[in-house]
């Protein structure tokens, strides 16, 4: 039987296990469509009533592995992991017309493709808190493609600098740190890493994807717009998003996880733009918790649709209104580490994010040239609630990837920023498996090339392995000329902050001597001054009291001199 073929390897199409609660019915068939006017509609349930499912058995609807990296982050099984009360999900199938297509977990939801007389039947239910209608249709012609991520292509250009192991695909991994990861022996061994796009056209015969059959690392598939097992066709935006990552033929192309385990999950239907392709995104999400997968990545970003489904406002990029954000935000909660492209409005009208890109806890990619100059089309943050987005950035100008075909070009887009820091990501997590997710971010904002003051554009910067994993294991560095002169720098995190949890990063030029740390106003005026006995830590904690909302001045002073440091306080 075809990979293509399965939901999860060794288990067919009609075999769901029993943790996979996110799937609300058989996958390999969709339903049988109703006469009328038929529409996707989101039908919110109440509570979860009766469930027969507990957080004291999670093993009945999340797999081993689930549980474990829930285990190594002290994440508790919460009352919403619980899938759906079966109760309901027996009622809505039994309404006449009423088609079933998934259940979410998380929302305590069904998406239920219905016509208008069947949905005011499902409405009426007791148990139905409200709905929201996902698509206004199922069928007719499709226009153009959609998918607005810009990837102009043209024959790849292999630099006389670069490796020959690597190709066209070197710059992009030297330029986090990628290559000095893989030098390390860290290639994403172990990590799990879910794709979510368009279509994965060509990875089941391209040679450098041929590792990925061969060593058993294609762990499942899912095609959640047509709920099949087939990705393997569609849009190349997918295959072109996994070559930076996963891409591992030596001397042509090497993607910066080169070894890690993926899932390919098509939630995107560009042919037509509505939060239907968001639900798309929630369900792959709860389903990519149920099998264990440790990083998400997303190049996928909303705020315009098809009329007549309402575009997003920069005012609902505040974390907490899009569907897909509130579903990245969901996964971020279970211990995945969700990364999304920041998007590609930079240059037009709308400038800003696009969902799920503003969700809080996951890790957003802005794109830069080879320069470390940011990239004119890669999106603006902040979040509407003044949180900085990006978080990082990465080679998004003329980045290597590979066609359906299995040629390298090159092609411009946040959405190749963002995998390329993913495999970068599955690395890191590899040599720092005690690490909760939300520390992965934290090093890797740490060690960006703009850590110390974060901006609208790049965020933290290009984050970097070395740099990161030299935070991370002070007293047992990987030595190298870059991270030498990267340690010596002051840093106060989290910048911005949002209380008054404040650190301060010491760097070996000012560990074991006593110092004086004075905070001032963007006045110039005295706010806090704090006496730090001598210590080898690698950070303190600051106590400056309450501040205001303004910027800040850190000033660190010993014996051998004085650094400071601009901070922000939201």
């Amino acid at each position: 039987m075809r990979l293509s073929t399965l939901l999860l390897a060794g288990l067919s199409l009609g075999t769901l296990p029993t943790w996979a609660g996110s799937v609300g019915s058989r996958p390999g068939t969709p339903p049988a469509k109703a006469p009328g006017t038929v529409r996707k509609h989101l039908i919110y349930f109440r509570d979860k009533a009766n469930t027969p499912f507990s957080p004291s058995q999670p093993q009945a609807f999340l797999s081993a592995r689930a549980l474990e990296r829930r285990t190594r982050q002290n994440i508790s099984v919460q009352a919403r992991d619980l899938p759906v009360s079966p109760t309901y999900v027996s009622q809505v199938k039994a309404v006449p017309g009423a088609q079933l297509w998934y259940t979410s977990r998380w929302f305590n939801a069904a998406v239920v493709a219905c016509d208008s007389t069947t949905l005011a039947t499902l409405q009426a239910l007791p148990f139905v808190r409200s709905v929201v209608t996902l698509n206004r249709s199922q069928s007719g012609a499709r226009p153009a493609s959609k998918l607005r991520t810009p990837v102009p292509a043209e024959p790849a250009q292999r630099a006389t600098a670069s490796p020959a192991d690597y190709g066209p695909a070197y710059s992009q991994a030297e330029m986090i740190g990628a290559v000095a990861m893989h030098n390390a022996n860290f290639r994403g061994e172990g990590i799990q890493i879910a794709v979510f796009d368009a279509g994965f056209p060509g990875v089941d015969k391209i040679p450098a994807f041929a590792p990925l059959f061969q060593e058993g690392r294609l762990a499942s598939t899912f095609n959640f717009v047509d709920k099949t097992g087939s990705v393997f066709e569609r849009n190349d935006h997918g295959t072109n998003c996994l070559s930076t990552i996963a891409g591992n033929q030596t001397g042509f192309f090497i993607g910066t996880a080169p070894k890690a385990t993926f899932h390919l999950y098509l939630t995107e239907d560009i042919y037509s733009e509505h939060p239907v392709e968001e639900m798309n995104w929630l369900i792959a999400a709860e389903y990519a918790d149920s099998v264990g997968v440790d990083v998400i990545s997303s190049s996928l970003g909303y705020n315009t649709f098809d009329y007549p489904s309402k575009d997003y406002t920069y005012a609902d990029l505040n974390g907490r209104t899009a569907i897909s954000t509130r579903a990245a935000a969901a996964a971020a909660r279970v211990g995945m580490l969700v990364v999304n492209s920041a998007g590609n409005e930079g240059a037009n009208g709308w400038h800003y994010l696009t969902a799920p890109a503003d969700a809080d806890s996951i890790l957003t990619v802005g794109a830069v040239d080879v320069a470390r100059q940011p990239a004119g089309f890669s999106s603006f943050g902040p979040t509407a609630d003044g949180r900085v987005k990006p978080n990082v950035a990465a080679l998004g100008v003329q980045a290597a990837i590979l066609t359906p075909s299995g040629a390298a070009t090159r092609g411009n887009g946040t959405s190749f920023a963002c995998p390329i820091t993913a495999g970068m990501v599955a690395g890191f997590w590899q040599a720092n498996r005690n690490l909760t997710a939300q520390q992965v971010i934290s090093f890797l904002q740490r060690s960006g090339s703009r850590a110390t003051t974060p901006d609208a554009q790049l965020g933290y910067g290009v984050p970097n392995f070395v740099l990161a994993y030299n935070l991370a294991h002070p007293n047992d560095p990987l030595a190298t000329a870059e991270a030498a002169s990267e340690q010596d720098k002051l840093l106060v995190y989290p910048n911005p902050a949002h209380s008054d949890e404040l650190y301060l990063q010491l760097s070996p030029t000012f560990q074991n001597r006593p110092l004086t740390v004075r905070i001032t106003d963007a006045r110039g005026a005295l706010v806090a001054e704090q006496k730090l006995p001598a210590t080898a830590a690698t950070q303190v904690a600051l106590k400056p009291g309450p501040l205001r909302k303004g910027i800040y001045q850190c000033t660190l002073i010993g014996s051998n001199g004085q650094r400071t440091v601009r901070f922000v306080q939201l």
